[in-house]
């Protein structure tokens, strides 16, 4: 099912192809290319060149490709440029000589011409300037044309450009897919336009003759059922304001594959397919599994041997994931795990164009952290916060009675301390309701069996902080709104450990059990308290985390109780969902976590 693909890109220009790295033949595919394109930014030492040259005798059609110094001279440019197109034609003389001599026919070569190189600006031959002299004068700029053998090709300064574009490895039936990667100068990714077409290899297994359908626009294509077995491609037009550069496309190698059909979550998906409005606002909170922990011998050997490995690859699991969570209609995500690269190559750039602004919380030196998306059409950001706590205990004046009672147990600080346990914070207003302001606290606290301490007293940190420090700036900023907290995260606590008690309790003893966790760590004299009426949204369900080795309640929406209610709390998969496959994360399953989903309203005043 899942299979290692790589893909063909193609430089094209509003449907016409300039440039070719696949087996499909550039020249059967397009026309010409009218433009040169010269891209250069304010403090950059060179100057990129790219145009194409066809010539119809000698079957020539390719685009050539330049970096030069912004100090050489044009002449020195023009005659590389003369040099390399001379070499076009050497080839493609001695392949058309190869040509006849096997095959014993008398042919006629035409005699390669000879090749004249000429940039001008105004009419003007340009030799004897540099291109740092030409892009420095505007009247240049506007009146560039680069000549080759008396054609003439204008000449296009800082216009839109694709630089790369790449598909995914992976492409299921019944899921989105975008770019994996879209490079540009000159633009952004939301001003260009993206087409996507479907085609299958025909029997002569050509590229070059695959017709190809258009199948949608929009940066993401949902890859339908009719699609298994076919080859998709996209194109991308960049575009700045007023301006269109050259399009390019990408063609899979491999073709669309069969998805793992229903997936549970699409059950789930009957209880959130309405979006909220008004007084009421759905939150999610989801441990991703990091690729950087499910990449690995030890995962595909040791944590999770039951789930096929290309199940487990995070190109198939993303795009689960991120079916799921576009599935949920959330309007605050909480996400945990959550890789650098994914997050800035797949999550951020899909719910961007679907109105929500993210915020990403690095766990220090860790490859993963938190992240947190809101729609942008129910809430605005007002403020951003966040700490690492082994960082900040030794530092912030707020939590300096803990470290008082900590820094005689040297073993116990500095396993505190060398955690890149992270705590992130965005602050929205709701635009239905401005006087109504969330504090949304995220988290994913230490993992280790041993470490109930370690957890309890990260958690206390995150609550001190948000009293003592996030609410007062809030109360300053916006003394007249209502402020409600929502904790969410993968806390690696269960119920009857002290996080749920201090939560719902507000209170736990300096002789609270967690404290003595690990016997050469044990916490002596730290009491904790939270001020706010706090309750779990989704309760406490059996399981939040199901693995083959482990399973429980470990993840929680939690929420402030005097000014919200819980509405509605999505059902979790049944027990036999999550057997299916022995255990999760699975072909259905994209994580060993399951999401919590609750919609809460705000209380009357």
């Amino acid at each position: 099912m899942f299979e290692v693909m790589c893909g063909m890109l193609r430089l094209v220009s509003r449907g016409c192809i300039l440039r070719s790295i696949c087996t499909a033949n550039p020249w059967k595919l397009g026309r010409k290319m009218d433009k040169v394109y010269f891209r250069h930014g304010d403090s950059d030492p060179s100057v990129d060149i790219s145009f194409r040259y066809a010539n119809s005798e000698y079957k020539i059609d390719r685009v050539f490709n330049f970096r030069r110094n912004v100090s050489e001279l044009v002449e020195v440019f023009t005659d590389r440029m003369r040099t390399n197109i001379e070499k076009e034609f050497g080839k493609r003389n001695k392949k058309q000589k190869k040509k006849s001599d096997d095959s014993g026919d008398a042919v006629t070569h035409s005699k390669p011409p000879e090749i004249s190189v000429q940039l001008t600006g105004g009419g003007n031959d340009l030799s004897g300037k540099t291109f740092e002299d030409i892009l420095a004068s505007h009247d240049l700029r506007n009146t560039l044309e680069l000549c080759i053998l008396g054609q003439k090709l204008p000449v296009a300064v800082n216009h839109p450009f694709v630089d790369n574009i790449t598909l995914p490895t992976s492409i299921l039936a019944g899921f989105f897919v975008y770019p994996s990667k879209v490079e540009l100068s000159f633009a952004t990714e939301a001003d260009c336009t993206f087409i996507w077409y479907v085609g299958s290899v025909p029997k002569s297994g050509k590229f070059s003759e695959i017709d190809f359908k258009e199948a949608g626009k929009g940066f993401s294509y949902f890859a339908q059922p009719e699609d298994v077995g076919c080859h998709l491609k996209v194109e991308c037009i960049p575009r700045r304001h007023d301006l269109e550069g050259p399009a390019v496309e990408c063609i899979s190698k491999c073709t669309i594959q069969a998805g793992p059909g229903e997936c549970p979550f699409d059950i789930r998906h009957s209880f959130t397919a309405k979006p909220l409005s008004g007084n009421q606002f759905r939150v999610a909170s989801y441990n991703l599994l990091a690729d950087l922990y499910a990449d690995s011998d030890f995962s595909r050997q040791e944590l999770f041997p039951y789930c096929p490995p290309y199940a487990l690859n995070i190109d198939y699991r993303k795009q689960l994931f991120t079916k799921e969570l576009l599935g949920y209609n959330a309007d605050i995500i909480c996400l945990q795990e959550v890789d650098s690269k994914i997050y800035d190559l797949d999550l951020e750039r899909t719910f961007r164009v679907r109105h929500f602004e993210g915020d990403f919380k690095k766990k220090g030196e860790t490859a993963e952290g938190l992240a947190i998306f809101y729609n942008t059409i129910r809430f605005k950001l007002v403020g951003r916060f966040g700490i690492n706590y082994g960082e900040e205990i030794p530092k912030r004046e707020i939590f300096a009675d803990i470290h008082e009672k900590l820094k005689d147990n040297e073993e116990l600080l500095a396993r505190i301390v060398d955690r890149s346990t992270a705590l992130q914070v965005v602050v929205l207003q709701s635009l239905d309701n401005p006087e109504e302001v969330v504090i949304v606290a995220n988290t994913h606290l230490y993992f280790h069996p041993d470490a109930d301490h370690i957890r309890l007293l990260q958690f206390g940190l995150a609550m001190t902080f948000l009293e003592k420090h996030v609410m007062p700036e809030v109360e300053k900023d916006l003394p007249n709104a209502r402020k409600s907290l929502i904790f969410c995260g993968d806390f690696n606590s269960s119920p009857d450990c002290g996080i749920y008690k201090l939560m719902t309790e507000n209170f736990v003893p300096k002789d609270f059990k967690d404290y003595s966790s690990h016997p050469d760590q044990v916490i002596k004299d730290v009491e904790l308290r939270q001020p706010l009426p706090m309750a779990s949204a989704c309760g406490c369900p059996d399981f939040t985390n199901f693995t083959a080795g482990f399973r429980a309640c470990i993840d929680y929406i939690f929420y402030q109780t005097n000014n919200l209610s819980v509405v509605q709390v999505v059902p979790f998969p049944s027990l036999q969902e999550l057997e299916a496959h022995i255990a999760i994360p699975s072909v259905v399953f994209p994580s060993d976590h399951i999401a919590l989903v609750a919609d809460l309203a705000w209380e009357k005043k």
